[in-house]
């Protein structure tokens, strides 16, 4: 067996679950900054909530509070994923699904129709 064909054969073998957890995460982690910024958007109550720094603002709470459900997603799904190997095509279409509606929900013509 040649080195390319054995690394091949042992790529094939790797779990990707730690990769499919790490790209899931990120998608995840996107959307919830844009619903934080949402939610801070149009209630006022969860706007003054966010507020961790007062020279930003909401900002400061909506990115905290984005990187802490991140990083739980990440650990969760790493810890269940593992050892595992999944659909690398299903979680890259799932993690584009939502980068692009949190890209919408960053937009001021779709924020203002909801």
């Amino acid at each position: 067996m040649t080195n390319s064909a054995s690394h091949s054969a042992r790529a094939q073998d790797m779990p990707n679950g730690p990769a499919a957890a790490a790209i899931l995460a990120a998608g995840i982690g996107c959307f919830m900054v844009s619903v934080f910024a949402l939610l801070g958007d149009k209630i006022a109550a969860f706007k003054s909530m966010m507020i961790f720094y007062r020279p930003t603002g909401p900002l400061s709470g909506v990115t905290t509070c984005a990187i802490v459900v991140w990083l739980v997603c990440w650990a969760v799904l790493h810890w269940r994923w593992g050892g595992r190997m999944l659909s690398i095509a299903k979680i890259n279409a799932t993690t584009l699904i939502l980068l692009g509606l949190s890209l919408l929900l960053t937009f001021p013509p779709v924020v203002d129709l909801l």
